[in-house]
């Protein structure tokens, strides 16, 4: 419902707030002011003087999460219903869960019981079954002799934050049954099938959304920043909507943690949104025909479909895309959208609405801050890989000559040409061969090296979430094709102007770099 003040504090309030907006204009910064890490970075052009309303996501987006302890906390839950519930040994829970096992991108592959991580064209670059490394021959034998479809039911991306637990646990119980078999073994297949199950059964009974609202200060970060954003986006004239999947009752005391009182124009977490829709069951949301239904204070329905109007300062549930740009009269590139997941975020809202895309990656912080502290490391390595190309093809060249030379059998020496020039021939040949490998070898050796070092400088089993090999890894192809923009929090938007034209890069082709 809308509050009306009275007169004085409604003045007084418009004082403070043109003051503070004031404060805000002035705090705008150059983009090589804003520290990296805090950046927003464009995959393509987003003109934000064109959108009229801005969305976001509760979980991971609003409300980012202390990992390590939210990993802690749904290993713990999960473990106990696997032992009490599906009859594993009781000593899988004393067994050490290392949170570095996993990164989101990562594939489940139910069939072999590995790990991998794909580039961007979808090929497994490193795999672990367990906590031992595969061979490269052996994964040339799995995956790289017939076509690959990670489409298949036989996989399963672990591509939220919400999943690294997931991961983290199949890998070590993998390698925990591998060496423990009994006749209670469970197939890895089944294995993947009983954890998400568990973990699954922890979110819906309570057991972990009911223990991080009992404490929201130990699992919820709280930014300084966030209500000065959304102020600036309502003060530019844009209108703001919550869509969470999260349920009434855990929405209300996380929003209320993060927002309520910050500022004094906004007494309420509330009164940031024109539109608040939880349990919306993204993907659903853009892909079904779902009914909204409207809550009271307490989260109960008040019937059974919602018709008409949305009413500020009223929460509802479910809905559709459809039905909610009709009522907010704004749809396609006037809506932009801010969240977490790569499909129900960031694919569906681009396919099913065009909606304009914002992606919150909590990662990017430290990946920027590693990146940029190994930035030597990363030209020595690009130095390396043209070497490398100029060695190859430099021994292909030589080659070809030995070969021709070769060819001059008989003792017949080529016209123009003593027979011993021909020998001497061979034999520079052969020497400057035998030095480019040399050389080969000494540059792949130091390349293989460095690769290791920067790896282990980002994760030690995975290394850069963004890259695999070579490639862009296919969480971060993923990344770049689905999201307009992608930053660490949403509080990094206050940086920026509420009508910035973020431009997107020019792409080139290879000939073109």
């Amino acid at each position: 419902m809308t509050i009306v003040l009275p007169r004085p504090a409604m003045r007084e309030r418009a004082d403070t707030t043109a003051v503070r907006s004031l404060a805000l204009i002035e705090s705008l910064k150059q983009p090589g002011e804003i520290p990296r890490n805090e950046r927003i970075f464009a995959n393509r052009s987003l003109r934000l003087d064109q959108v009229q309303m801005v969305g976001f996501d509760m979980d991971y987006t609003l409300a980012l999460y202390e990992q390590a302890r939210m990993e802690e906390l749904s290993i713990k839950a999960t473990l106990t219903k696997l032992v009490s519930g599906k009859g594993y040994p009781a000593e899988i829970e004393g067994l050490t869960y290392d949170p570095s096992l996993a990164i989101r991108g990562l594939v489940i592959d139910m069939q072999l019981g590995n790990v991998f991580k794909p580039d961007r064209y979808g090929s497994p670059g490193r795999v672990i079954h367990g906590r031992k490394v595969v061979s490269r021959q052996d994964v040339v034998a799995s995956y790289q002799r017939d076509r690959m479809r990670l489409g298949d039911p036989r996989y399963a991306w672990i591509d939220t934050l919400f999943a690294l637990p997931e991961a983290v646990m199949y890998q070590v119980l993998v390698d925990f049954f591998d060496a423990h078999p009994s006749d209670v073994r469970p197939g890895y297949g089944q294995l993947w099938r009983d954890i998400r199950e568990c973990i699954d059964l922890a979110h819906r009974d309570g057991s972990i959304k009911a223990l991080v609202a009992a404490d929201l200060p130990k699992y919820v970060v709280r930014d300084p920043h966030l209500a000065e954003t959304l102020h600036r986006f309502r003060s530019s004239g844009k209108r703001l909507f919550l869509l969470t999947n999260s349920e009434w009752t855990y929405t209300e005391p996380v929003m209320t943690y993060l927002l309520d009182g910050v500022l004094p124009a906004y007494p309420s977490w509330r009164n940031f949104f024109d539109v608040m829709v939880v349990s919306a069951c993204k993907p659903a949301f853009f892909t079904e025909d779902r009914p909204f239904i409207e809550l009271d204070p307490a989260g109960t329905p008040l019937a059974r479909k919602f018709e008409g109007p949305f009413v500020r300062g009223r929460v509802y549930s479910g809905g559709n895309v459809k039905d909610f740009e009709e009522r907010v009269r704004a749809r396609g590139t006037e809506v932009l959208y801010i969240g977490d997941h790569i499909y129900g975020d960031m694919l569906r809202p681009r396919k099913s609405s065009a909606w304009l895309t914002a992606m919150v990656l909590q990662e990017l912080e430290s990946e920027v801050q590693v990146h940029d502290k190994v930035t030597p490391d990363l030209v020595r390595l690009d130095d390396l890989e043209r070497q490398l190309r100029h060695l190859d093809a430099d021994i292909s060249d030589k080659q070809l000559v030995l070969r021709s030379l070769q060819k001059q059998g008989g003792g017949e020496a080529p016209h123009g040409m003593a027979e011993g020039d021909v020998a001497a021939a061979k034999k520079a040949a052969k020497e400057a061969l035998d030095h480019l490998r040399h050389e080969l070898r000494a540059a792949m050796n130091e390349h293989e090296a460095l690769e290791l070092k920067l790896d282990q400088a980002y994760n030690p089993h995975w290394g850069p979430l963004f890259r695999e090999g070579y490639e862009i890894s296919k969480f971060g192809e993923q990344v770049e094709a689905y999201a307009c923009v992608y930053t660490s929090r949403v509080s990094n938007f206050r940086f920026y102007s509420p009508s910035r034209h973020f431009r997107g890069p020019r792409d080139r082709m290879p000939h073109e770099r």
